[in-house]
């Protein structure tokens, strides 16, 4: 608001003309009425009608600025408040002149009120008051937009100028960022707390409101398609209890836009090339919390593909071969989207030739009578090209002959698409540079020149991890590792890592070099030492069956054979050594069968394995690190028998496909296997192939079961009661059984699995989750030998008809005596006796038991058959009559189960997680089919397992 103040003569003077003004008037009303009207006269005698009189504005009069000066100014400089006027001293002004003056300051927005006195003097005064300093700004009541989200958007800060356009504005900046969210209730109440010194608090009271969510979806005008149809194409959704979770029930003006272009598209795909949408409305309700859009559509009638035809100005092609090749075939409903993927075979195709600017134009023709489409793709004239420059950039740390060693076209050659992708998917498998690397084609400096760019952008290639977590297969983990995957910008991979849980410890060093002497061949080694421990379980106490140590190295050699296929050749030498616990598994410094079972004491012992190895490589998968398409098959074989104390011939295979088929979905199938023979010989219950190099199959390899959960193992089943009772019954729990996985010869595994696409925001975190299917089986061992055969309890009766057990079979009533069974009729077996022995100045004697009668030494071990000794082998004393110490061994039964190639199946769903602490595997699994003996598992998740 806008004022000039001038003298109190001046008012006082307009006051009383004014006033004289509005008297005479009034005086004039009164006295006109009683007025006669003047005679009429004749027409000849009325005078010329006069002309009217146009009133002079008297001109302002023009007054010169005698003095200038500004008034209430505290931080800004007078001469920067009058820069932005036109007056001066000396300069003439008028009222207009003034007024500008105030208008062109309050425009500065530098100043919250202006005005001008003196302006009858001359001397004239420009009194501001400046807009006061934003002390802080504060947001209140925002709650799903946090402050950063908001204040990187507004322009208001603290130190700077307040203006009411600046909050005006900055309120609209707020509404809007909740309008993307789909708030469209959002309210943003401005408040200004007056501080000393002319500051300022301003405060944003913010109400959220609740999202607007789409009420209902609305089409008008179909008729082929019903309303559920469409609404599932479209990517917007109406808010139901069923899509709670979905975060596209909000309203999103640019989604509606995309919305209109996924029913155009799925029409065109079915055969309705007339169809159009004719509105699309979306209307807020009147409590501001709900859309309602409704689509106007015109679908119109269904067309079929005409005749099918090239045209092409090209003379390397045939016209009616190529056509002949296409997928759109005479007949078939129209699809627009097979319209798009035929020109861009044909422009692949003439890529393949060498033209790479190809012009690949449909021409359509369409009948509305008959309702067909016919097509023909006009191919223009081009010319063959070839590649002029090969660009790199981007890269600042790898060299350019990393990039370019992957190429497959050079300066100089002939243009071709193919050669294009594939080198585009080589540098993609590197895992340099970002997953979304192309490389671009330019026009080069004649028509039939191109330059190809490869423009990258490098990632992170060296990784440190320090991790600890829990799996439920191997408990506490701790790892730690670091490796280079480009170590010095050259490609090479230098890593170092180390393990340690309760199930395994490992320490590993690698070298590889992709390119040896900047030839296409890949060297590499890798020197070991892992301590690996088998385990078994009774009940929830874990058991360490055997203990493996293995140290050694390997180098491989790899050389390309074609573009796909590589030849990879290996040598390995490898200290095992298998042991058990003594304290558990020992008895007298040997391991005995009783305790371990025969198979696990056969495969103690320390031996090398020198080993030679070949595999053949097919590889056309599109990424390495995470594949989309292609497939990859090895097959390889090893020999171990030059040198070292092993012989055996062993085969394996793998084999993975992926598909990607649309929309984020992608679809693998995996298949792998292996057999091993030995090439020594065995006597009759023992297999050749140690246990340490066997097949094992079971989770993480095969969800779905636990570990070694798959294949051939002995079981080992105590009996409860006695045998005086003959109640004897087998423990069935199966955490009161002994199970030891024992491998196999041969296995085979094959899976099916189904990625499903997220969000953004959860393919950022690395989430992947998917649906499987697996089935696989381990076989191949022979039977072992029984760990001990126990004797078959035997009775007789006595005169006064009881029954006594007989539990000595030298006893001289043994050979008439009856055979015990138990109540369910099964036999009643005995415990096995050992005695036992001790060293003795290097010799072996036996053990003796003092009777518990004993008055002196009762239930005493001493090496006294008679008598005791103080220490064992001393001298004896006493006239005792002792007895052989025996340990007992309980009967038990030993099943040989699972050592059958019938597959078994398990279906279940996963996720990886690229977590902070490392790779996660999530599994749920269930078991479809399974043998007896077989160890499933519902549940399983895994830190550090490779995906």
């Amino acid at each position: 608001m806008t004022a000039i103040k001038v003298t109190k003569i001046g008012v006082r003077a307009t006051a009383l003309l004014l006033t004289g003004t509005v008297l005479s008037g009034v005086a004039f009303a009164q006295q006109a009425p009683q007025q006669q009207p003047a005679p009429a006269q004749p027409a000849s005698a009325q005078q010329a009608p006069t002309t009217p009189v146009t009133p002079v504005a008297i001109p302002e009069p023009t007054r010169t600025i005698r003095s200038l000066r500004v008034e209430g100014t505290q931080r800004l400089e007078p001469e920067t408040v009058l820069s932005y006027t036109r007056i001066r001293v000396g300069q003439p002004y008028t009222t207009e002149i003034l007024d500008q003056a105030i208008r062109d300051l309050l425009a500065s927005e530098l100043l919250a009120d202006v005005s001008i006195e003196g302006v009858e003097s001359g001397d004239i005064v420009v009194r501001v008051r400046e807009n006061p300093i934003i002390n802080r700004v504060v947001l209140e009541g925002n709650k799903r937009l946090k402050n950063d989200k908001i204040v990187k958007e507004i322009k208001l800060a603290p130190r700077q100028m307040f203006t009411r356009t600046a909050v005006r504005a900055d309120v609209a900046r707020i509404v809007e960022l909740y309008r993307r969210q789909g708030r469209f209730a959002a309210r943003v109440e401005p408040k200004m707390v007056s501080l000393d010194q002319n500051r300022v608090d301003v405060i944003f009271e913010i109400e959220e409101g609740a999202k607007s969510k789409v009420r209902q979806i609305n089409i008008i005008g179909n008729e082929v398609f019903s309303d559920g149809k469409l609404r599932g194409e479209m990517a917007t959704k109406q808010a139901r209890l069923t899509s709670i979770f979905s975060s596209n029930t909000s309203y999103d003006q640019d989604r509606l836009a995309y919305d209109q272009q996924k029913l155009r598209q799925f029409y065109l795909t079915n055969g309705y090339a007339d169809f159009r949408v004719v509105s699309a409305v979306a209307e807020l309700t009147p409590d501001k919390k709900d859309f309602i859009i409704t689509y106007v559509v015109e679908e119109g009638p269904r067309y079929k593909f005409g005749p099918v035809t090239v045209d092409s100005n090209i003379r390397d092609f045939d016209d009616k071969v190529l056509a002949g090749n296409l997928a759109i075939k005479e007949g078939a409903w129209y699809n627009a989207k097979m319209v798009e993927d035929t020109v861009d075979q044909l422009s692949e195709t003439a890529g393949m030739f060498g033209y790479a600017f190809a012009n690949v134009t449909p021409e359509f023709q369409r009948d509305r009578e008959k309702l067909t489409m016919t097509l023909n793709f006009n191919i223009a004239e081009a010319r063959r090209t070839y590649v002029e420059r090969i660009d790199i950039t981007g890269n600042t740390q790898t060299q350019d002959k990393v990039i370019r060693r992957e190429l497959r076209l050079a300066e100089g050659d002939a243009f071709n698409t193919f050669l294009v992708k594939r080198s585009q998917d080589r540098i993609n498998s590197l895992g340099y540079f970002g997953e979304k690397f192309e490389i671009e084609q330019k026009e080069g400096s004649a028509p039939d020149r191109v330059v190809l760019t490869a423009n990258v952008e490098e990632r992170s290639t060296g990784e440190l991890t320090l991790s600890a977590g829990f799996s439920s297969l191997e408990r506490f983990i701790f790892q730690g590792s670091i490796r280079q995957r480009n170590f010095r910008g050259k490609g090479q991979d230098l890593r170092l890592s180390a393990d340690y849980s309760s199930y395994s410890k490992s320490v590993e060093v690698g070298f590889t070099e992709p390119y040896l002497f900047d030839q296409n061949i890949a060297l590499g080694g890798t020197i070991f030492r892992r301590d690996y421990n088998s385990f078994n379980y009774l009940g929830s106490d874990r058991r360490t069956t055997y203990e493996q140590v293995s140290t050694g190295g390997q180098l491989v050699l790899g050389v390309p054979l074609t573009e796909y296929w590589t030849a990879s050749a290996r040598y390995s030498l490898t200290h095992d050594s298998v042991g058990l616990d003594e304290n558990t598994f020992f008895t007298d410094g040997k391991c005995d069968p009783l305790k371990a079972g025969r198979y696990l004491c056969e495969a103690l012992g320390k031996r090398w394995t020198s080993a030679v190895g070949l595999s053949l490589i097919y590889d056309s998968l599109n990424s390495r690190l995470r594949p989309t398409a292609g497939q990859r098959l090895v097959v390889g074989g090893d020999f171990a028998g030059l040198g070292g104390d092993v012989k055996y011939l062993r085969g394996r295979f793998d084999a993975d496909k992926y598909w990607n088929i649309g929309g984020g979905w992608i679809f693998s199938a995996g298949l792998e296997g292996g057999y091993i023979h030995s090439l020594e010989t065995a006597a009759a219950g023992v297999d050749p192939v140690r246990i340490t190099d066997r097949f094992f199959l079971g989770e993480p390899q095969f969800r779905g079961f636990d570990i070694r959960g798959v294949g051939p193992r002995i079981q080992r089943i105590s009996y409860t009661g006695t045998v005086a009772g003959g109640n004897q019954t087998l423990i069935t729990d199966r955490d009161q059984i002994f199970d030891d996985a024992i491998g196999g010869r041969a296995y085979y595994l094959g899976k099916l699995e189904l990625e499903i696409p997220l969000g953004a925001g959860a393919r950022e975190m690395g989430i992947r989750p998917s649906i499987f299917v697996m089935a696989g089986a381990n076989w191949g061992v022979r039977r072992p030998n029984p760990t001990a055969t126990f004797t078959q309890a035997r009775f007789v009766t006595n005169a006064d008809g009881s029954k006594t057990t007989l539990f000595d079979p030298n006893d001289p009533r043994w050979a008439t005596a009856e055979l015990a069974t138990n109540a369910d009729g099964s036999p009643s077996l005995l415990p096995i006796q050992t005695p036992q022995t001790t060293i003795v100045n290097g010799q072996t004697v036996p053990l003796y038991q003092v009777p518990s009668t004993d008055a002196v030494a009762p239930g005493q071990l001493t090496t006294c058959s008679v008598g005791y000794s103080a220490s064992a082998g001393g001298p004896c004393s006493g006239t005792s009559i002792n007895s052989v110490f025996n340990q007992i061994t309980d009967p038990f039964v030993e099943r040989f189960l699972g050592n059958t190639p019938r597959p078994r199946v398990a279906v279940g769903i996963g996720a990886n997680w690229n977590s902070p602490f490392g790779p996660l595997r999530l599994d749920l699994a269930y078991a479809l089919t399974k043998v007896e003996g077989d160890d499933d598992k519902l549940f399983s998740f895994n830190v550090g397992t490779s995906f």
